[in-house]
């Protein structure tokens, strides 16, 4: 896996993410005080889970050979107290039965991003 590096700008909450060759920017929305120049972290947050999902969904229909056409998810947060709740909605569409979406949505709740943030995490700051 490759190493994620972020730095940040003269902006001010805006940060530079550089993962591997890829290169994009978070920031904070305006209302925030931030300039919306790019993601805020819940929102890549969101959108890794959201992503993984879709790719793990994707990648046991190939190997099942079944016909699927196409995955979404749509994702929202809020934090109620100290918890903080996922909404996650996922559409499959394809020449899929009844049986084989359901278990399609079961295997979306497989997704490694969806372990992890199910799991005990423990995170080891350096400074």
């Amino acid at each position: 896996m490759r190493t994620v590096k972020v730095s940040s700008t003269p902006e001010k909450f805006k940060q530079d993410i550089t993962i591997g060759h890829l290169h994009l920017n978070a920031d904070e929305p305006v209302v925030a005080g931030g300039r919306d120049e790019g993601p805020s972290p819940y929102e890549l947050l969101l959108a890794s889970l959201g992503a993984c999902k879709a790719m793990t969904v994707k990648m046991y229909a190939e190997r099942k050979g079944w016909n699927l056409a196409q995955v979404a998810v749509e994702l929202s947060q809020v934090k109620e107290g100290d918890t903080l709740k996922i909404q996650v909605h996922l559409t499959v569409e394809g020449d899929l039965d009844e049986q084989q979406r359901q278990r399609l949505l079961e295997i979306a709740d497989r997704c490694p991003i969806h372990r992890t943030l199910t799991s005990n995490i423990e995170i080891q700051s350096h400074y």
